[in-house]
């Protein structure tokens, strides 16, 4: 494996991975990166994938305590269903001292509710606190800097396995797959817009010493234009699943996405999505599962970093612009905190 902090550095701010797996940070922590589910599942529609997520997490959860991470949204309130009687439920809560911010708890008992189970259900409190506490010691186990979800993944986890949970249940992916993100996906982009559009942080921007690595952009790449769907379904279900492979592996809890084992058989219909049905096939399943319930707006998983980073100064290394995060958002904030957090650790070895 090659040090190259450069790349290593532009490459995650740009994609929150670092792309090149040959290449790492430091020989003190290598790069540790899991490899993405292989031989997956073709579904056609929902009755398909109503099959397969019935018979793969029977299988899959056998004899096993599960831990479910369910949120407000319908991807793990559809795997609700499918939970054996004594599986517990959990729900992250952000808490930020003196102001309202996301708060999915609710929505997820009423999943509950209208299950016909009665799990117990547990809600996780996420403080800044948590991120301080165990930002060094996941981005040490990744050999990289980390997601801002990966802190409360790893705290959960941590529950999970002290209430006895042998695996934790996640609905992670779906939205990459099955085309949950309509933002992205409401127009057609040229190479160079959808660089603009998807990349998080330009180094350029943020970097003394940068390099702008388009390889993983172009890959996707048709005819002049970015094949969005298939970039989400086979670029960054990557990257987010490694996220939450990392936190549950260093908590010492299996990790199970069950969508993540499958793809779609046919190209995503964007019409459907740009009119409105976006991940039309998970929403039909949700409503023949919960059909005295309307299926909610798609809202990301709560991080509210830009409270938790509103007071952040910035960056002190010398590889950083100054006063680069002066106009960025709370995200783009921790991307940078991130970064020089782990060259920090790099460097008291």
């Amino acid at each position: 494996m090659e040090v190259d902090k450069k790349y290593c550095s532009s490459s995650f701010l740009m994609y929150r991975i670092v792309d090149d797996e040959s290449k790492c940070f430091s020989l003190k922590y290598p790069l540790n990166m899991y490899p993405f589910p292989s031989n997956r599942q073709p579904i056609k529609d929902s009755a398909e994938l109503e099959t397969f997520l019935k018979t793969h997490l029977a299988e899959k959860i056998k004899g096993k305590k599960v831990g479910l991470a369910l949120s407000g949204g319908i991807d793990s309130a559809i795997l609700l269903k499918y939970m054996p009687k004594d599986a517990i439920a959990y729900t992250f809560k952000c808490i930020v001292p003196g102001k309202e911010v996301t708060d999915e708890s609710g929505k997820a008992q009423d999943y509950i509710k209208h299950s016909g189970l009665n799990l117990e259900h547990k809600i996780v409190p996420i403080y800044w606190e948590d991120h301080e506490k165990s930002a060094p010691l996941l981005m040490k186990h990744k050999g990289a800097p980390i997601h801002s979800i990966e802190a409360q993944i790893y705290k959960a986890a941590l529950q999970a396995k002290a209430d006895g949970c042998d695996i934790f249940v996640f609905g992670e992916t779906a939205d990459c797959i099955y085309g949950g993100h309509s933002n992205l996906l409401a127009k057609d982009y040229t190479f160079d817009e959808f660089v603009q559009r998807w990349c998080f942080l330009l180094p350029s921007k943020v970097l003394k010493e940068s390099e702008l690595i388009l390889s993983p952009i172009k890959a996707f790449e048709e005819n002049g234009h970015i094949n969005v769907p298939k970039f989400l379904t086979l670029f960054e279900s990557k990257a987010s699943y490694n996220s939450y492979v990392n936190a549950c592996k260093l908590a010492g809890i299996e990790f199970y996405a069950p969508y993540a084992e499958t793809i779609m058989s046919e190209p995503l219909d964007l019409e459907r999505v740009r009119k409105g049905e976006n991940k039309y096939i998970i929403r039909e399943l949700f409503s023949k599962l919960y059909q005295d319930l309307t299926p909610p707006a798609k809202v990301p998983m709560p991080r509210p970093m830009n409270e938790w980073m509103e007071h952040w100064s910035g960056p002190t290394r010398p590889e950083f612009l100054p006063h680069c995060t002066d106009q960025m958002t709370g995200d783009q904030k921790w991307l940078v905190y991130a970064l020089e957090q782990f060259l920090n650790i790099i460097d008291e070895s």
